[in-house]
């Protein structure tokens, strides 16, 4: 995919409230860590991640999309009645129906003809919101749009903080529960437009590219399950993960996938200033840098304070690196977003 007249005119974020540190959960995870005897402070060692944030229990998804949303539409040159596509892109989502973006939708009070709906695409749902809009503006269809997302890592932690308690010594469903102990939370926006609301759009989006390896779908899986009680049956979300198998055929797909990128854009590596990845540890970092030959200094990390925060890392890492003036206007940049399927999707902007 080439675009010739997209732009990302505005990102906004959200920061949920509660800092967790690894330590902290470790400290709860104690009687396992002994059982397991796995020393003190292998969870950061592990994983790189210092810190993560959490919401107010209870925090509605949509109020933390909304909230971007609008420091988003803040620092844009469009008003909520230009926009005509609202799209959620997010993992976690209020109800499996209706669609999370109405919500967000009534509440900026965006045009009647607007599309609305969301998108699930693990963490590549806003990147996928992104090209669903870019696309609708490059045909001409619409001027404006805007993709959400809000995640809440603090249920399946606290789910999977409860189960490894109730299992000390069951080594295998500690090492799959590790991955999702890396999840953070936060909200994104990003607003999209046909540069015509201003002398200066901003941030082109030039094009990319996606590569799809589903044979792997099963390595991660995030979900509800059915328990079964001696007094009901209930559901409950579970999440397991085969950190190793991911890290070993993501960066497989991840360079295939960087090869049809720079050709797609006609791009050479030494041409790209500077790159954003989606934030998954410090394992799952150095493995992609290495694997795609990119020298760290043009990476940009945010993992060891706000861990893995899915559909939300990339857009809000590309935010917090403008803010630090680590992006700057002129720079090539790649973001490089890569997630359970396993999927790959590689966007190259113009800062």
């Amino acid at each position: 995919m080439r675009y010739s007249r997209v732009f990302v005119d505005a990102i906004g974020y959200e920061l949920p409230p509660i800092v967790v540190s690894s330590d902290d959960l470790e400290e709860r995870l104690a009687p396992v860590l002994s059982a397991l005897r796995i020393p003190r402070g292998q969870l950061k060692a592990w994983t790189g991640i210092v810190e993560r944030r959490w919401w107010e229990e209870g925090f509605p998804l949509a109020q933390g999309a909304i909230q971007a949303a609008r420091r988003a539409l803040e620092a844009s040159r469009v008003r909520p009645h230009e926009i005509e596509a609202v799209i959620y892109g997010g993992v976690s989502r209020e109800l499996f129906e209706p669609a999370t973006a109405c919500q967000v939708a009534a509440d900026l009070g965006v045009a009647d003809h607007a599309v609305v709906h969301d998108v699930s695409n693990a963490c590549l749902g806003v990147l996928t919101g992104m090209v669903e809009i870019a696309n609708r503006i490059e045909l001409g269809q619409i001027r404006a749009g805007i993709v959400v997302s809000c995640e809440s890592a603090r249920e399946i932690n606290e789910i999977t903080i409860e189960e490894l308690l109730a299992h000390v010594h069951d080594l295998e469903r500690f090492k799959e529960g590790v991955a999702t102990l890396t999840g953070g939370s936060g909200a994104a926006a990003v607003v999209l437009t046909d540069g015509s609301f201003g002398p200066e759009p901003g941030r082109r989006l030039l094009g990319g590219v996606t590569r799809t390896a589903p044979q792997f779908h099963a390595l991660c899986r995030w979900g509800i399950e059915a328990v079964l009680t001696p007094a009901a049956r209930c559901f409950r979300q579970f999440m397991s993960t085969d950190s190793l198998a991911v890290l070993k055929h993501g960066a497989d797909l991840g360079f295939r996938t960087w090869g049809a990128f720079l050709r797609k854009l006609g791009w050479s590596q030494e041409l790209i200033d500077k790159i954003i990845c989606h934030q998954v540890g410090q394992s799952h970092r150095d493995a992609i840098l290495r694997a795609l030959g990119i020298a760290p200094e043009k990476d940009f990390p945010t993992y060891p304070y706000l861990g893995n925060i899915g559909t939300v890392s990339l857009p809000l890492t590309a935010a917090l690196a403008e803010e630090r003036g680590f992006l700057k206007p002129g720079d090539r940049v790649g973001w490089l977003g890569i997630a359970s399927g396993l999927n790959c999707m590689m966007l190259g902007l113009e800062w």
